[in-house]
Parts: C-alpha cells; structure tokens; sequence
C-alpha cells in the first residue's frame, strides 16, 4: 500500500467534487459554452485519475522504483493537466488569459501518458 498515492487519490478526488459543482453551478453563467466543456474536461480527467491513484495506493507497494514513477506520473499530470485548464479558462473568462499555462496542459498529458504506459510496462515485465 503507497499512503502518498491514497492522499492525494482522496485530495484529487475531492477537489475535482468541489470544481465540479463549481463549474456547474457558478462559473456556468460566466463561461461560454465551450469554456464550460474544457472546464469539465479537466474535472473529468482529474476524477479519473484520482481514482486511478486511490486503485495504485492499495494495490503497489512502491518497493520497486517503477511503482514509485508511475505514482508521480499520475500525481504530475493531474495537477498539469487539470490545474492549467482551470487557470486558463477561468483567466479568459475574466479577459485576462494566462498564456503561459497553455504549453503545461499538454505537458500534463504527456506526464499521465507516461504514467499510463509506465503501467503496461510493468504489467508485460
């Protein structure tokens, strides 16, 4: 069992809750409609992923040096991934966009694509 992949699994997961019904219900009238998609975008991957960590946390043991990477992977590129979607569309909501987030999104994809394919390593291993 890897206690950092539970904590944050269970902070993702509650966080993407929490900006979930945030987007739904205040930010609705804000954002255009496909602001408003790329919002839930990140919630949904968000969620995912946070249940993909809270799976690892009890199912690796981190003893091997693969467990702890695929464990960062994830934690990386939900914070990335999500976190610059939501500072984007939230900055251009407010005409103020925060261009330097956009080259960290895809940077956040790539991090859980590791992760991702860090996993099928270690199960053809």
């Amino acid at each position: 069992m890897d206690k950092s992949a539970l904590i944050f699994g269970a902070i993702f997961g509650l966080l993407a809750v929490i900006f979930g019904a945030f987007g739904a219900h205040l930010l609705k009238k804000k954002l255009s409609t496909e602001q408003l998609q790329s919002f839930e975008t990140g919630v949904k991957y968000q969620m995912y992923h946070a249940i993909v960590l809270l799976t690892l946390g009890f199912n690796l043991s981190t003893k091997t040096q693969i467990d702890n990477y695929i464990i960062y992977a994830f934690i990386i590129g939900i914070f990335l991934f999500s976190f610059s979607i939501y500072g984007l569309v939230i900055s251009s909501a407010n005409d103020k966009k925060l261009r330097f987030l956009g080259p960290i999104t895809p940077l956040g994809g790539l991090s859980l694509a590791i992760g991702w394919a860090l996993l099928i390593y270690k199960f053809v291993i």
